[in-house]
Formats: C-alpha cells, structure tokens, sequence
C-alpha cells in the first residue's frame, strides 16, 4: 500500500490539480466561431496550465512552409515592439517541429546546435518544450512553451501540452475545411450571378466588365481585367475594374512574343508572386502589383480572353484553393460570355427577320397598292385634259408619288441593321448600299473621292445619308436598272468657291418623266430613255 501511494504521488500530484483545467481548456477551444480567437485561447491556455513564461502557436503555410501567424502569450506590447519581425518557421527549432513533427524538450535551448534564428531583442530564454500541431499526419503548425517558471518542464507537461496542440490542429483543420467550403460556396454563387447578368441583354462592354468586377471581389483582388488578343498577336485591356480609379490600365497592351503571352495563347493559366519583379511581366502598370492571377476565357478550344486578377504589392500570396477556383471560375465566365453573345445574335438575327418582313409587306402590299392608284389618277388626268380636274389630278399625282418615294425609303432603311451598325459616314453610306442590294437583287458599286470621314461633318453626313435613300428608292421604282453607281466627293468645289460635299447616283432604268419630279435628270431628256442622274450638294 506504501509503495502505491508513492507512485501515486510522484506521477499524480503535479496532473491531479491541472485536470480541471486541462478538461476547461479542452471544452472551451472550439466554442469560438472564429479561428484567430480559438488558437490565441490555446497558447493562452498551455501557458496558464504548464506554468511557463512565456508561450506561442505558430499556424503553418502547407503549401510554401514556414509559418503564415503567430499568436504569442507572455509578451507585453514593448517586447513584441523590440522583437520586430517574429520567427518565420524557417529554420530553428521551429523549422524542427514543422518538418520532423515531433516533440522537443530542452532545459538550456542555447546549447543546442539546432537553435538558430531568434530575432534581435526577443526575450532570454532556456528551457523549452514544443510538440507539433498535428492531425492525421498532416502539420498544421507548432504549440511551444519556454522558461517554465518551477524549474523544468517533465514529461507530463509534454503530454498535456500534446492533447492541447491536438485540439488546436482539430480546431484548424476544421476551421480551414469550412473556410473552403464557404470559399467555394462564394465563386459558384458569383458564377451563377455573372451567367445571370450576361443571360440578360448586356451589351459586350458591360459583360466583360461584369466578370472583372465579379472576380475581383470573389478573389479578394485589387484589380480584375479582361484582356482580349489584338490583330497583332498581343493582347490589350479592355475591361478594367478596381478598388479605386483605373487610371491607365484599360488600353495596356501586352506585345507579341511576350513569355506571359506565349502561356496565355496556348490555354494555360499564370500565376505569378510578384508582378513588379517577375521577368515575364513586361507592361508598365505590373509596379503597382504583386501575386496575379492570369486564366485563359476560352470555349470549344478558341481564347477568347484573359481573365487577370492581380493583388496589391506585397499583397498575401494566392493559395491552391483560390487558384483552382478561380480556374473553374474563369472556364464558367467564358462559357456565359459565348452563350451571351450567342443569345444577342439570335436577338438581332429576330429584330432582322422582323423589319424584312416589315419591308416586304410594305413593298408587296402598301407600294403596289399606291403605285396602281398612281397609275388609275394617271389615266384619268389624260382623258379629263384641258378641264379644270386636270391640275388637281395632277397634284394628286404628285402626293402619292411622294408617298411612295417615302415608303420605298422606310423600306430601305429597314433593310439596315440597328443602331449598333457603322458611325463612319463611309461606313453608313456603304450600309445603305448594302441593304438596297437586298432589293435591287444587286449591289451598287460604291466610290469615294477624298477623306470622307475626315472632312465629312455630323449635319452633312446625315443629310447625305436622307438624299441618298430617297436616290435608291427613286432608283428601284424605274423599270429595268441593272447598275447603280454612287459617288461620294468630299474635295467638291460649290458656288461661291466653297468647300463642299457632293453625292451623284447614276442608274440605267428606263426614265418616266411622268413620275420622275424629284430633281433626276435624264440623260437624254426624253420620256422612255435609259439613264438618269440624281446630284445632291451640301456645304460640309
């Protein structure tokens, strides 16, 4: 009975007391939502409970090593000031825990050739004791004690501070399992969100900013931008969203034969540190970042972008999780940017197939009925001549024939695209000739003299644009045109020596006089000849 109790009490007396609280600090680590709070009350706590001076948790970064947080007990603010920089988990005895996952107890550190890399002004210290912060053989960091206040630390310490760092690992494992999950909860959410905005009419500019924007939040970056290949093999910013003003981002060009470049055109995502130093980082705005981001936008094996989401300089470093979501993000994007776009032609290929058949209806059903109309007042001015009907015929005449004149013009533009089409005067004049080709059944040859869109002004141009609709529509109602010819000249010389802009359409239909009073001019001057001549002339 003697020699129990003996046992009892060399093994028993210095645990008995520190049960309670080792079983208080166990219940409590995890009662807290929020991961820093829950590892502060660990270290707290392992120092309380063991006695020591002085005591730290180091969180480890599984995918560059070293320590990525320290959380310290013992220290008061001065000697954290007078330390500065705390142990990175390099190299020591902090190195030691993390790379061989095993417990360390010393009674004097500074004899021991594995101790190394205490920062200037940090604490005197001897005795230590640290177990790695472990869970199914996976180092989430490092629990240690040092300068235990009643001599040295035993082996019971060490086990009670291992049950400690085993909680702890718990508490980080899970913390970092739900942190992903509620980071990926996050992007799937955002890519539903952008799918959804782009799915609802917007135009291209306001998509690709919607996936910068979108990105930028999700990846908790300073900038997001959409970069789109150039005619010349590079590649330029074209949407830009940030924390504060853009300034000079949109527009930045990636040049040709860039080593970025050569990754990106062949489908592979960059990712880079720092962009401020990396070689192949070669525009002027990489100085202001540091860890980036750069996903290909592709779809069906065709870029159609770059997604790049670059952070701060000395910004915290991208980790796996957010690169591979981040990756699935920018796949999920360029696919709703395809369907969006897909979704937007076949929205104008509607529109198209609606103002056609507007057209059509109005040529077969409106004009026909005009023109015989037309036609009956025609034949009955010439049998009431010489009578006082004969003049107010005539002007009945001249009504539906300008009736006509302007419905045969809505007809033609009609033909046209929307509004999204050409803003050249070059490029509007070609358009009308275009859409007139649809029903003329051939296309008017087109000619320009001079630098039309540079001398060309905005009231000109669309006076232009008025004479040369109702010139097409005056064209197709004449009989047998097989060749249009239009001219724009925008070196012409007006009365006065003025500087002008002149439009000349010449068609070879068979000229009526009868029905030609909108200022053409026959090449002949007689009823029933082929060729007429319509000019307009404006100052520009």
């Amino acid at each position: 009975m003697r020699r129990a109790a003996a046992r009892s009490g060399s093994g028993g007396a210095d645990s008995g007391p520190r049960l309670p609280l080792l079983l208080e600090a166990v219940l409590g680590i995890g009662t807290d939502v929020e991961l820093r709070a829950t590892l502060q009350h660990v270290v707290d706590t392992a120092t309380e409970l063991i006695g020591a001076r002085y005591g730290a948790l180091g969180v480890a970064d599984l995918e560059r090593g070293g320590l990525t947080e320290l959380f310290t007990a013992g220290m008061s603010d001065t000697e954290r000031h007078r330390v500065g920089r705390l142990p990175d988990g390099h190299t020591g005895l902090l190195g030691v825990l993390v790379d061989e996952a095993r417990p360390v107890r010393l009674d004097d550190l500074t004899t021991d050739p594995r101790s190394c890399g205490v920062p200037p002004g940090h604490p005197r210290m001897r005795s230590f004791l640290g177990v790695p912060v472990e869970l199914d053989g996976e180092v989430f960091g490092n629990l240690y004690l040092t300068e235990k206040r009643t001599g040295s630390f035993t082996e019971q310490d060490q086990s009670l501070l291992r049950v400690l760092a085993a909680q702890a690992a718990g508490a980080i494992g899970t913390a970092r399992l739900y942190g992903t999950a509620r980071q990926r909860e996050r992007w799937i959410e955002g890519a539903a969100a952008v799918t959804t905005a782009l799915l609802t009419g917007r135009n291209a500019v306001d998509a690709l900013v919607t996936v910068a924007e979108s990105a930028r939040v999700l990846a908790d970056a300073f900038a997001g931008v959409v970069l789109q290949p150039t005619e010349e093999g590079g590649m330029e910013i074209v949407a830009a969203s940030t924390v504060d003003d853009p300034g000079d981002i949109v527009g930045t060009t990636i040049e040709p034969g860039s080593p970025v470049l050569v990754q990106l055109l062949g489908g592979e995502p960059v990712f880079i540190e720092d962009s401020s130093t990396d070689p192949r980082m070669t525009t002027h705005v990489r100085s202001r970042f540091g860890p980036s981001m750069m996903l290909p936008l592709q779809s069906g094996g065709k870029l159609i972008g770059t997604l790049a989401l670059p952070r701060r300089r000395g910004g915290r470093p991208y980790r796996g999780v957010d690169r591979l979501l981040a990756t699935q993000f920018a796949s999920q994007a360029a696919l709703a940017l395809v369907l969006a776009d897909a979704q937007h032609d076949r929205e104008q290929l509607a529109v198209f197939e609606d103002r056609d058949r507007i057209a059509r209806d109005l040529h077969d059903l409106v004009v026909q009925r005009l023109f015989a109309t037309e036609m009956m007042l025609e034949s009955t001015r010439r049998r009431v001549a010489g009578t006082g009907l004969d003049e107010l015929i005539g002007r009945a005449v001249d009504e539906l024939d300008s009736t006509i004149q302007e419905v045969r013009t809505t007809i033609f533009a009609l033909q046209q695209p929307p509004a999204d089409g050409p803003t050249s005067v070059r490029g509007k004049v070609l358009r009308e000739t275009g859409g007139a080709a649809v029903l003329l059944g051939f296309r008017p040859s087109v000619r320009f003299t001079g630098p039309v869109d540079t001398l060309v002004g905005e009231p000109a141009g669309q006076e232009l644009l008025v004479a040369l609709r109702g010139a097409l529509a005056a064209a197709h109602r004449r009989a047998g045109v097989t060749s249009i010819e239009v001219e724009v000249d925008a070196t012409a010389r007006l009365p006065g020596d003025r500087d002008g802009v002149r439009l000349t359409v010449r068609d070879d239909g068979v000229r009526d006089d009868a029905r030609d009073r909108n200022g053409e001019n026959g090449e002949d001057g007689e009823d029933g000849a082929r060729g007429t001549t319509m000019t307009w002339e404006a100052p520009r």
